[in-house]
């Protein structure tokens, strides 16, 4: 999966208030060295720079690294944006103060392995933060009602359920045996739109699992029903009659050395 396709810088305009909630909660200090995990545009890692700590921010997609780039450069901010895998950072040991990591970790293949590199670049006093949504919810369907026909047309199985990010037992199976201890708290933001039908055509356009999905639906003739199926979930589901409104429930998963 490419997250350069499309037009991701204006997906994540929408989730930047979650990115806030996580460096607030994080709460970097100027004399601190964040590490953003899958930072993709820089929501998070522009955000803790901007607070004054020195920022390293990796993600897979070059494309997306330069458009967080441009903006640290026009602000002036410490960050410096790499390239890597949540699996495989070119980060040192122990280089971090603070690893966070918001909505962007919970897409890495190998969670076992993520959450070994990331235990690896954390100092021995360090702490971590996950953003991970919650299952359920109208976004949550209308994703997974994607993936579902991408699988039927490609003629493959159903996608399998992800990782649980979200389930503080899962978060303790896979950072216990690195030495930390978990906590989550539940948030929710608000996702908006002149109406459902611009939202789904915004998303459509822009957002890079859509762009990769629809050559494939449309050589088989899918995409309109994917999209009446689309908004047949957003209008049921829709909390402002005059426009567009959709809560999704988030978690932010706090990750410290065990005591």
């Amino acid at each position: 999966m490419d997250w350069g396709q499309g037009q991701y810088e204006l997906v994540a305009e929408q989730l930047l208030p979650a990115a806030v909630v996580v460096v607030d909660i994080a709460d970097p200090t100027e004399d601190e060295t964040v590490v953003d995990v899958g930072c993709g545009t820089g929501n998070a890692a522009l955000t803790a720079a901007e607070r004054g700590a020195t920022v390293i921010g990796v993600d897979p997609a070059t494309r997306l690294l330069e458009v967080a780039s441009a903006v640290a450069e026009e602000r002036d901010l410490d960050a410096e944006f790499i390239p890597g895998e949540a699996a495989s950072m070119p980060v040192s040991n122990a280089e971090a103060n603070v690893v966070i990591s918001v909505f962007g970790v919970i897409f890495a293949p190998d969670p076992k392995a993520a959450a070994a590199e990331m235990a690896r670049v954390l100092s021995p006093s360090g702490r971590m933060f996950i953003a991970a949504w919650i299952p359920g919810g109208a976004v949550s369907q209308a994703v997974r009602l994607a993936r579902e026909t991408v699988a039927e047309v490609l003629g493959e199985p159903a996608p399998s359920p992800p990782f649980p990010w979200h389930e503080q037992p899962a978060l303790e199976n896979l950072f216990g045996p690195h030495g930390f201890d978990v906590s989550v708290e539940e948030h929710g933001i608000s996702i908006t739109g002149p109406s459902p039908e611009e939202f789904i055509d915004r998303e459509s356009q822009h957002h890079p699992l859509a762009v990769a999905a629809r050559p494939a639906v449309e050589r088989a003739g899918r995409g309109l029903e994917l999209r009446e199926g689309l908004l047949r979930i957003y209008r049921e589901a829709n909390e402002d009659p005059a426009a567009f409104k959709v809560t999704s429930r988030y978690v932010v998963a706090k990750i410290e050395p065990s005591s």
